[in-house]
């Protein structure tokens, strides 16, 4: 059990994203709306408790199509997936849904535009991460993977225009020292009009700066493969503070903690984590929220899944095996993906 702290100073925007949000949700009424099991491409979002609760509720997450039994459903995961890995599921899977953020897709679309106007692209990303991959799948003969000063320094002097691309889910930091690089070296490369980083990784990261000169040390909710974060750790670091704690759950906080105490969380990760968290830390002089936006977006669910979500409905959840005593309004943009999952609990 940890010390009591004097004081918690909680970022906001902090914990899911709109696209996890989406992601979760999806998977989660597909559960509702099929016997298990389901069967997910890669994890859904980069959480273990999410992934493990999913595990609980009978999702069986795979590394490749081939594992899926012919005809069961699948979801392609929120990080988006190489065009093959689509068309495979496409193939194999009774029903499929493609979770994929909209921000990835964007990213995709961009690479294949600049891609068949002859471009070679220069694609800022963590090698082998899963948006990574499946972004580069999309053009390979085109894509140029970097996340150094030295890799862009070792690329080769293109005798094509040169297009510029990035992972959403890098540190500004990280993705603006590599891209300065990387346009000193090609002056006149073509760059997006708004930036390829995610807002709501901006936003956690832009909250997480706004606290961090007032803290002592600061903890940070998230799973090791969670590229965002992880960035949010570097970050901290970066900030100049010496106590940084990047953890799954409270569980894992460290003894002794005293002083100001920053918290914020990746974009995988539950809010009821956050909330567990402060009541173990469970500060004398309480807890600071430091919001710097609000955020309002809403992605909702694929096209296909909403059609079955509003058929199973009139059918009473009877035609496909689902549980007709779990009542989800997949309408509501109102709606957590937390309190869609504890309705499964």
């Amino acid at each position: 059990m940890t010390e009591r702290v004097d004081q918690v100073l909680l970022a906001a925007p902090r914990g899911f994203c709109a696209g996890v949000e989406m992601a979760i949700k999806a998977l989660a009424w597909m559960v509702t709306s099929f016997d298990g099991p389901i069967y997910c491409y890669h994890e859904i979002v980069h959480n273990q408790r999410v992934v493990r609760q999913f595990e609980e509720l009978g999702v069986v997450f795979v590394d490749s199509i081939s594992e899926v039994p012919e005809g069961r459903p699948i979801m392609l995961s929120a990080h988006g997936s190489a065009p093959e890995v689509v068309t495979q599921a496409r193939e194999r899977g009774g029903f499929v849904v493609d979770a994929v953020c909209p921000l990835v897709t964007k990213v995709h679309h961009e690479v294949k535009v600049r891609a068949g106007k002859g471009y070679s692209i220069v694609y800022i990303g963590h090698e082998g991460h899963e948006e990574a991959v499946g972004t580069m799948a999309v053009a390979p003969e085109s894509v140029h993977r970097v996340e150094s000063l030295e890799e862009v320094a070792a690329l080769p002097a293109f005798e094509t225009p040169v297009a510029l691309l990035a992972q959403t889910t890098l540190s500004h930091r990280d993705w603006a020292q590599v891209a300065e690089a990387t346009q000193a070296r090609f002056p006149d490369m073509w760059m997006p009009g708004h930036s390829d980083l995610c807002f709501a990784t901006t936003n956690r990261q832009s909250a997480l700066m706004q606290i961090a000169d007032r803290c002592d040390a600061i903890i940070v909710i998230g799973s090791a493969n969670s590229s965002n974060t992880v960035a949010l750790e570097k970050l901290a670091r970066s900030a100049g503070c010496k106590a940084v704690y990047r953890i799954n759950a409270p569980e894992e906080l460290p003894v002794g903690l005293s002083g100001v105490v920053g918290v914020t969380a990746g974009a995988s990760a539950p809010e009821e984590l956050v909330e567990a968290v402060l009541e173990r830390l469970n500060p004398l002089n309480g807890v600071e929220e430091v919001r710097i936006t609000e955020e309002e977006e809403y992605f909702p669910p694929p096209r296909n899944l909403r059609e079955l979500l509003g058929a199973v409905d009139q059918l009473g959840r009877f035609g496909l095996g689902g549980d007709p005593t779990i009542q989800v309004n997949s309408g509501d943009r109102e709606l957590s993906a937390s309190s869609v999952l504890a309705s499964l609990a």
